[in-house]
C-alpha cells in the first residue's frame, strides 16, 4: 500500500486529495491517513493540507517500494545482524533468484576470514541470492562478475577510477571502497545458490577505524544516493548473469585490476605468503611468484597490496 501511495504522489505534481487516493487504492481515507503518517515517520516529506497530500521530498531510503519491478524480491531491515545470515535462510527456504537482503546497519557484519565489517549508518550493505544452473567448480567466478559489474557502475555513474583487487574488493586511489563476500550451497552436483554479500562505503566514514579505506562521499565531496547505486548494480548484474561466459569473465576482470604485477601479502586461514601477483587463472586462482622464483597457487585468502615500487 505504501508503494502505491508513493507512486501516486510522485505521478501527481499537485496536491492529491485523500478521497482520490482512497478511491484509487480501494481503501478508506482513514487507512490512507495512517499510511501517510507512517511514511512521514520514515522520513518522506509529505505535506498534509485540507485539500490533500503532496510529496515534497524523498529520503535516501531502501524500502522495497523504492525499487519498482523488484518489490517482491527486496527485503529491507533498518538493522540486522548480517544480511548474509538472513539471505542464507531465505535461500534455503526457496526464495527466487535475485532476492536482495538490505540492512541500514549490521551488528554482525563480516568480511573474509571472519573479520568484522564495520557497518555504520550511511553505507550500503546487502546480499544478493543468485541461482545459476552451473556445477560448483564454476561458482567462484560469479563473485568476479559481481565485482566487475559494480566497478563498471561506479565508473559510469560517478566517474571514479574504480579498480578491482583480488579476490573481489573494489578500490579507488588504492583505498578500499567495497568489500565482498560469497558463499555457496550445492544440491547434488549442481549449485543450489550463491550468495554475494557487499558492503559499500557510501555516505559513512570508515577512516577513523581503517585508514586505507574511503567512501564515495569523501571522494566526491557530496552526499550520494545509495538507492541509485543499488538499483543500477542490480540491473547490470542481472543482465550480465543472463549472458555470462564463464570462460572469459576473468579476462574481463583483469582489465580493471590493480593486483597483477604488484607485490602482495596473502593471508589465508592458516598461512601467509608474500610475493608478486603474477596472474589470475580463469577459475579465479591467484598465481603468486615467491621470492625464490617458485609459483604458488592461492584459491582463497585476503590480499594486501604493498606500496607501488616495492
Amino acid at each position: 500500500m505504501k508503494s502505491k501511495i508513493i507512486r501516486r504522489l510522485r505521478d501527481e505534481r499537485e496536491i492529491l486529495s485523500g478521497e482520490a487516493l482512497s478511491t484509487d487504492l480501494g481503501v478508506s481515507r482513514v487507512s490512507v491517513w495512517k499510511h501517510i503518517r507512517q511514511l512521514q515517520e520514515m522520513g518522506y516529506g509529505i505535506d498534509s493540507a485540507p485539500k490533500g497530500y503532496r510529496l515534497t521530498d524523498t529520503p535516501d531510503v531502501l524500502w522495497p517500494w523504492e525499487f519498482p519491478g523488484r518489490e517482491e524480491r527486496i527485503h529491507y531491515f533498518p538493522e540486522t545482524g548480517s544480511t548474509m545470515t538472513v539471505a542464507r535462510k531465505m535461500a534455503r527456504n526457496g526464495c527466487p533468484a535475485f532476492t536482495v537482503v538490505i540492512a541500514g546497519q549490521q551488528t554482525g557484519g563480516r568480511g573474509r576470514l571472519q573479520r568484522k565489517w564495520l557497518s555504520d549508518d550511511g553505507g550500503l550493505y546487502f546480499t544478493v541470492v543468485v541461482r545459476p544452473e552451473i556445477p560448483p567448480v564454476l561458482s567462484s567466478r560469479i563473485s568476479f562478475v559481481a565485482s566487475l559489474s559494480l566497478a563498471g557502475v561506479l565508473r559510469k555513474q560517478f566517474g571514479v577510477n574504480a579498480q578491482v583487487k583480488w579476490p573481489n574488493d573494489i578500490l579507488v586511489d588504492e583505498k578500499k571502497l567495497t568489500g565482498m563476500l560469497s558463499e555457496m550451497e550445492t544440491d547434488a552436483d549442481m549449485v543450489s545458490f550463491v550468495n554475494i554479500g557487499m558492503g559499500i562505503n557510501v555516505n559513512n566514514d570508515p577512516t577513523p577505524d581503517e585508514s586505507r579505506a574511503t567512501s564515495l562521499a569523501r571522494l566526491l565531496g557530496r552526499t550520494v544516493p545509495r538507492r541509485a547505486i543499488l538499483a543500477a548494480f542490480l540491473d547490470d548484474f542481472e543482465a550480465r548473469m543472463a549472458q555470462v561466459d564463464y570462460d572469459t569473465v576473468i579476462g574481463e576482470w583483469k582489465e580493471f585490476t590493480l593486483t597483477l604485477g604488484r607485490r602482495v601479502r596473502i593471508v589465508t586461514t592458516s598461512e601467509t605468503y608474500e610475493g608478486r601477483a603474477a596472474d589470475v587463472e580463469k577459475d579465479g586462482t591467484l598465481i603468486l611468484e615467491l621470492g625464490d622464483g617458485t609459483r604458488k597457487s592461492v584459491i582463497f585468502g585476503d590480499c594486501f597490496l604493498q606500496p607501488p615500487g616495492e
